[in-house]
């Protein structure tokens, strides 16, 4: 018994040091044979690579960028649509519950003008919102709105109606809406007047693939109610001309007028002067007509979008205005650097002119396209305007005679 364990443990120390002497033949010979190891083949050793391994397939160019824009009328949710809101089943979804009807999925954006401050816990009654004319619209309604509207100005004359702070806290509300905003209501105020907003486009290239992506355009909003804008106010304009579409939204002028005054005209059409490609007016209530200034549409109101003025056919219709924009690649160097800082551009008085200056991008070859959709909110609630009522709209502004006028790149739908 003890013979064999004795023999069994010779065995296997003999064994073992075969194993030591063959694996110190086996490295003595690989180091011979390669000293620097430079002619070793490894693929003969691992002959598969994962898919990770691969360098990214380059987009493929871009053929065009496009984006169908709905601008929209002054727009609110005070005052008594909140008593008619709270008084529905869809309490904060009421005012939007129609809007459907004009086929959102169809547009990249929707923006408009937001004609109060949105501060929380803010009570005040319709009534003595009627007396005194200061607003407040609850940020309980923004998630709602949010699903229909990208960006608003602040220009008018009642987002001041909660003080400075009131004024903060309702940029504030907006961005945790994620909610772009532009414009002041103080036209003096000329850090905030203008902002590079990221404007959602569609994005095609050769390879038939179409995305999502935003570009950025410039977005300035003037209030005149009471002050007129300063020409160096204006003049904000003309350092993102240089670079980019510059869209104007003032808010001014006399209420309840079919036609701007000398005054308003001269203004707006200052702003083309400025360097804007379009203007897009409201303040009056009623739908003003229009101009082509220099080639250059303007438009003096659009009217109530979304209001609680009911009593005349007047205040309850408005004309909302379609832009389609689009570039068409035939230098697409610079197209994917536009994109790629547009993607940056959605806070608020970000550095996207400063990164478009220092990446010295040349200003892009932009179109634009106009029509309008006649919006209607009788009866308490926003709706597609009929076909009757939209005519009248277009008689209103003159449409056809200003489309006529109009001088390339712009031209109407």
């Amino acid at each position: 018994m003890e013979i064999r364990q004795v023999t069994r443990h010779h065995r296997l120390r003999w064994l073992i040091v075969v194993l030591v002497i063959i694996i110190v033949l086996g490295v003595a010979w690989f180091v011979w044979r390669y000293p620097h190891g430079t002619n070793f083949n490894w693929r003969s050793v691992v002959t598969t690579t994962t898919s990770n391994d691969a360098a990214p397939k380059p987009l493929a160019a871009i053929t065009t960028i496009s984006s169908n824009t709905l601008f929209t009328g002054n727009s609110f949710w005070g005052r008594y649509i909140n008593d008619w809101s709270m008084a529905s089943p869809l309490k904060t979804a009421y005012p939007f519950s129609r809007l459907s009807e004009f086929h959102r999925e169809n547009y990249d954006a929707w923006i408009t003008g937001l004609e109060c401050p949105t501060v929380p816990g803010v009570n005040i009654s319709s009534a003595e919102m009627d007396a005194t004319l200061n607003f407040n619209c609850s940020p309980d309604y923004l998630p709602e709105f949010a699903k229909w509207f990208n960006v608003v100005t602040l220009a008018n004359n009642h987002t001041d109606n909660q003080g400075v702070a009131g004024f903060a806290t309702t940029q504030a509300e907006l961005a945790k809406n994620n909610i772009q905003y532009f414009g002041h209501y103080d036209p003096y105020q000329t850090s905030d007047l203008c902002e590079v907003i990221a404007l959602p486009v569609k994005v095609a290239r050769s390879d038939n693939s179409i995305s999502k992506g935003q570009l950025p355009v410039a977005m300035c909003g003037y209030h005149g109610v009471f002050k007129i804008p300063p020409q160096s106010s204006l003049a904000l304009m003309e350092q993102y001309a240089k670079y980019m579409p510059v869209f104007a939204l003032p808010h001014m002028g006399s209420e309840y007028q079919p036609a701007p005054d000398q005054l308003k005209t001269a203004t707006y059409e200052s702003m083309i002067d400025h360097g804007a490609d379009v203007v897009l007016g409201d303040h009056p209530h009623w739908i003003q007509t229009t101009e082509a200034y220099k080639g250059r549409l303007i438009v003096y109101s659009m009217g109530n979008f979304m209001f609680d003025q009911q009593d005349t056919p007047e205040v309850v219709r408005s004309a909302a205005i379609n832009v389609q924009l689009s570039i068409s690649a035939k230098d697409d160097t610079q197209l994917d650097k536009w994109l790629a800082i547009g993607a940056t551009c959605s806070s608020y008085h970000d550095s996207c002119l400063a990164q478009i200056e220092k990446a010295n991008l040349q200003k892009l070859p932009v179109s634009f396209k106009f029509g309008v959709v006649g919006t209607n909110d009788a009866n308490k609630i926003t709706k597609p305007a009929t076909a009757a009522q939209t005519a009248a709209i277009l008689q209103r502004l003159n449409w056809a005679s200003t489309m006529s006028k109009l001088d390339a790149p712009q031209s109407s739908l």
